[in-house]
């Protein structure tokens, strides 16, 4: 057998040596995939599916959700440094922005990648530079402690396990006169908010989470559909 041949048909069997290696890797890698998918993941409660976002964004929303009304009563201004907690896709987001102008800023805030990849592209849009997206962890909220003037939660509250600890977490972002506004929808049916009662929390308890977590109820305001509690350390 020529030297040439037998060169031949031994780099034709490293080939097929390496070739079957790879088949056997990436064999390996998807059955570890696959395995990975199965694990239990950490849960956040209830999360908003992200292909639901547009029932976020009805037309409408303004004239019952008050945005403005609501941003007063957590005293956010211009220059003021602020969280949108549960942020969706961005509906308030954009609004603390546009109040808090270039001098301020927002800690846009969720757990899911999708909402905060959706508030990236929409803040792009609107050519605004002064938002920071957060992606949160179980009850860690990601926000800097002792910076923030006003945190908001608006319809986000149910998606939150360990309630009590995470308001402790949120209240220590907060600068001292800081305060966090959390909104919720009213108990019973109708309006645009959801059917499931489990997803609307009585202000009774939100009031009592807070106290437990050693936070005050410095204000409530009613809401056409919803109800507003301002909290303060």
């Amino acid at each position: 057998m020529s030297a040439r041949l037998m060169a031949g048909l031994k780099t034709r069997r490293y080939v097929i040596a390496a070739m079957v290696a790879c088949v056997f890797v990436g064999a390996d890698r998807q059955i570890r995939l696959d395995a990975q998918s199965q694990q239990p993941q950490p849960r956040h409660g209830r999360l908003f599916p992200p292909q639901d976002l547009g029932l976020l964004e009805q037309p409408d929303r303004t004239l019952w959700q008050k945005p403005d009304q609501i941003m007063d009563a957590v005293h956010v201004a211009d220059g003021s440094t602020v969280a949108d907690i549960g942020a969706g896709a961005g509906w308030f987001t954009i609004r603390l922005a546009q109040r808090v102008g270039p001098k301020g800023k927002v800690y846009a805030q969720d757990v899911q990648r999708l909402m905060l990849d959706a508030i990236k592209r929409r803040v792009q849009r609107e050519g605004l530079e002064n938002v920071t997206t957060v992606q949160a962890h179980g009850n860690d909220p990601m926000l800097p402690a002792k910076t923030l003037d006003a945190i908001l939660m608006v319809d986000a509250y149910q998606e939150v396990e360990n309630r009590v600890d995470y308001l402790r977490n949120l209240a220590n972002a907060l600068k001292p006169t800081g305060l966090i506004g959390i909104v919720n929808w009213k108990p019973g049916r109708g309006g645009p908010g959801p059917d499931e009662p489990t997803e609307r929390i009585e202000r009774s308890v939100v009031e009592a989470d807070a106290a437990a977590a050693g936070l005050r109820v410095l204000a409530q305001e009613n809401l056409q559909y919803q109800y507003l509690l301002v909290l303060a350390p």
